[in-house]
């Protein structure tokens, strides 16, 4: 461990603001790893759109095996969209705005509107009197008992998984992004950068269409961007929809115990880590979000202490789905289940 400049007491878990200073001496990119972790992204998921166009002259079902990679280096060029937005893939404004926006014709998410969501996300995450911008719907057991049999149905059917990794990556992805919702009346960026990327899309994908055939790419990129956006969805969850995750109210709400506690370490498989840009160190990257997802595993290996806050494994985060509700007495996420045992 690390332990030149803070003693141990001054990294109590319990004193995580003293992280803020700590952590950043790791918020400056390497340029050349940088553009290192773009091109070992791109050309594979290039690779592997070509192995499926040409796998699709044996058969629907030998393309769709090369989907299933294409999908995972679209997710990842995701996560280097995602670096871009907050600023820390090459610490250079321009060149991060721009490689996003690029990105963002194959993500199929406008850069700067979606920027300016998760940012609002970020700096409300965990805080029960701003929810509802860039993050899941997530009730109180009081309110969903406040609620009407009807509404009680449609927060039961939002919160059920074939709807929210089957329907919602489609509605997110193809529909939703396709306006600035939520930002119709916050000025011209969100417009601009919405229909910018619409017409960029449009663009690329009537050109795809007449070099490879409209079905042939259809058949392709639909899969493609449903089944990296179902897993960004799945990533996106459990990151902030575990059982002992934080959530507080206004006044009681505090930036650095919010990011610390209130997002996970997703703790997965090296393969894994590697394909979602170690976007499962979710509390590390929440708490300083200026550090490259590259580096973020360098703070785990200087401070072990850290791995073990709020930790997930790959089996525990199948549990999570069934976690709809924020128990106020408790202190915690539960089931449909145990909120009306509790209530009984």
């Amino acid at each position: 461990m690390n332990a030149n400049v803070y003693t141990p007491a001054a990294l109590a878990e319990d004193n995580v603001a003293a992280w803020l200073k700590t952590l950043a001496k790791y918020r400056q990119p390497r340029v050349r790893r940088s553009a290192f972790e773009l091109i070992v992204t791109v050309i594979p998921f290039a690779g592997c759109w070509a192995v499926a166009y040409y796998s699709l002259a044996y058969g629907f079902w030998y393309g769709l095996a090369a989907v299933i990679p294409a999908a995972a280096f679209l997710l990842r060029l995701f996560m280097i969209q995602h670096d871009c937005g907050h600023g820390s893939f090459f610490a250079r404004r321009g060149i991060d705005d721009w490689t996003g926006r690029v990105i963002g014709v194959l993500t199929l998410t406008p850069y700067d509107y979606w920027r300016r969501a998760h940012a609002a996300h970020h700096a409300s995450a965990g805080n029960l009197d701003e929810r509802g911008v860039g993050d899941i719907t997530t009730l109180t057991v009081a309110e969903y008992r406040a609620l009407s049999p009807m509404r009680r149905l449609g927060y039961r059917l939002y919160r059920h998984p074939l709807v929210m990794f089957g329907i919602g990556p489609a509605w997110l992805f193809l529909f939703k992004q396709r306006l600035p919702i939520g930002m119709m009346n916050s000025g011209a960026l969100p417009w601009v950068s919405t229909m910018g990327t619409n017409l960029a899309v449009a663009t690329l994908a009537g050109l795809m269409m007449w070099i490879v055939g409209v079905w042939p790419f259809l058949l392709i990129h639909l899969p493609i961007v449903l089944v990296s956006g179902a897993a960004g969805i799945w990533l996106f969850y459990v990151q902030h929809q575990f059982e002992d995750t934080h959530w507080s109210t206004g006044d009681d709400w505090r930036f650095p115990e919010a990011a610390l506690h209130g997002a996970s370490h997703y703790d997965l498989p090296l393969v894994l880590r590697w394909m979602t840009g170690n976007i499962g160190i979710h509390h590390i990257h929440h708490l300083s979000s200026r550090i490259p997802y590259y580096r973020l595993p360098e703070v785990l290996r200087d401070y072990p202490q850290l791995a073990g806050i709020g930790r997930i494994t790959l089996w525990q985060s199948l549990q999570c789905v069934g976690l709809v509700l924020w128990d106020d007495r408790r202190q915690k996420l539960v089931s449909f289940r145990d909120a009306a045992t509790a209530a009984a």
